[in-house]
């Protein structure tokens, strides 16, 4: 099994048994960027999976590639 289906496999589990996670993300396009807040996971798929933001205040979706998780760009933060 490759690091990138370990990858889908975990964010399809935190989708199915607790959307609401705590990220870290830095993207520069498009520009976004959320240090250990809270998301919720608003779809998994083949190959992307959907977010939902509140860092502004207005929920914001933001669709995001598998990869991003495996290049470090988005960081999934296990809070107990």
């Amino acid at each position: 099994m490759t690091q990138l289906e370990i990858i889908k496999k975990k964010v399809a589990y935190l989708y199915a048994t607790n959307p609401d996670i705590h990220v870290n993300i830095k993207l520069h396009h498009p520009r976004l960027e959320i240090k250990n807040d809270v998301v919720k996971i608003k779809g998994a798929y083949k190959n992307i999976f959907c977010i939902e933001e509140y860092a502004t205040g207005v929920p914001r979706t933001h669709s995001l590639q598998y990869v991003d998780i495996l290049t470090g760009n988005f960081e999934i933060i296990d809070n107990p």
